[in-house]
């Protein structure tokens, strides 16, 4: 974190927590933001960035993806997204396989992307535990904000086609529904027999053994952190939510490229969709109703939405790109935005720190030459904990600030 105080000065701010500024300042002292606005005093001994021409926003956060754990040109060596050996895997981490030096960290700063949460795949009907850490760091340890940040669940195709290949189960939807029943009844009974042993007179209590992939579900049950469930089809939706509300915990869906057909359903129970990728071709048979215009549909219909790559299924400084030609298809540009930043900051839990520029959150702050929806505007500079980590003005070639 940077000691040194910084003032971002005369360009048009948006906060995402307010109106845009004309000729706003952001000052920053200590990595973190301590005024926003037009008319905010600039101390003696500051250090000013002219940003005149300029648009100044948070850093774009994508909420789902697999950046440092499936690592670009690096081939098998690279690929630690899915522990496809075993259908219940939810004691793998994220945590413990992200290279901070793969190539998509760069790249996600050059887009404007300043966080990210990072999944395991989708291979498995529980694949493991999701982390939200920034983009620029030398270990994870440095770079983390949170972990467990959610736990991942797939439905559909992918576990299906995955474990129907090695004649076990689950090689139908009901047995991947039935895989993670089982699982969370199995947690909701070792949970049971913790709480038990709690209860009695401390002299009269016995150690329950530690079961890692139970533990990380109870923490699902005790709504600690949300159950981010992989889904594509409008039925496998209506499945997410009909266990959701069997065993009570918080739902966030992730691709949900029919969520728009049941959006009424979502919106009714306040369950977020993180939508994308939206570049990719109608692959499988899952993706015949991708399209552009469902975002907005989402949006339109009460749905709380954030944008995903799901890097590198599309390449993470794509992530605006992909709510620019949302916007072209009926949605909002204030919601676009705030399906960059806001909407995913409060999805994976750090909003406190993350997602709109405002006094007290970290100084994760990117100067854009022009309004970010636009597809000719381009990160000029990027600033994570009031440093400066990515230089790109004038045309020239970016710099990268050394991880420390």
């Amino acid at each position: 974190m940077s000691d040194s105080a910084v003032a971002i000065t005369g360009g048009r701010v948006v906060p995402i927590s307010g109106e845009p500024v004309e000729n706003g300042t952001v000052l920053v002292a200590d990595g973190k933001i301590t005024a926003v606005g037009a008319d905010v005093q600039v101390p003696d001994g500051v250090q000013v960035i002219d940003a005149a021409g300029s648009w100044v926003l948070p850093g774009f956060i994508e909420a789902h993806g697999h950046v440092g754990v499936h690592e670009e040109a690096e081939g098998w060596a690279g690929s630690d997204t899915n522990e496809m050996t075993d259908p219940v895997t939810a004691n793998v981490r994220a945590l413990d396989a992200i290279n901070p030096a793969d190539l998509g960290f760069r790249d996600a700063v050059g887009g404007g992307v300043l966080a990210v949460n990072v999944n395991p795949g989708s291979g498995n009907p529980i694949g493991g535990q999701t982390c939200a850490l920034k983009c620029w760091g030398r270990t994870v340890d440095e770079m983390l904000l949170r972990a467990p940040a959610g736990l991942k669940s797939a439905l559909g195709e992918n576990p299906k086609r995955v474990y129907g290949e090695q004649k076990k189960t689950p090689s139908t939807r009901l047995g991947v529904a039935a895989v993670i029943r089982g699982a969370f009844v199995e947690a909701a009974n070792y949970q049971a027999k913790i709480d038990a042993e709690a209860r009695k007179p401390e002299v009269e209590r016995k150690p329950v053994d530690r079961d890692l992939k139970l533990e990380a579900l109870a923490k699902v049950l005790r709504r600690e952190i949300p159950w981010r469930q992989h889904c594509h089809r409008a039925d496998d939706i209506a499945t997410a939510i009909r266990i959701s509300e069997e065993f009570g915990y918080d739902l966030v869906i992730d691709h949900g490229t029919e969520a728009h057909l049941v959006a009424d359903l979502l919106a009714a129970r306040n369950i977020p969709v993180i939508i994308g990728p939206l570049f990719t071709s109608r692959s499988k048979v899952e993706l015949r109703n991708r399209s552009l215009a469902n975002p907005g549909k989402l949006a339109a219909a009460g749905v709380t939405i954030a944008i995903t790559t799901d890097h590198p299924v599309v390449p993470i400084n794509f992530l605006v790109h992909q709510a620019s030609l949302s916007v072209k298809y009926g949605l909002d540009r204030e919601t676009a935005l705030q399906a960059l930043t806001i909407n995913p900051a409060r999805i994976i839990g750090v909003d406190d720190r993350l997602g709109s520029l405002e006094p007290g959150k970290d100084a994760d702050i990117v100067i854009w030459s022009g309004d970010p929806l636009d597809v000719l505007s381009r990160v000029q500079r990027a600033f994570q904990d009031g440093r400066e980590i990515y230089t790109a003005v004038d045309g020239a070639e970016p710099v990268y600030a050394e991880r420390t």
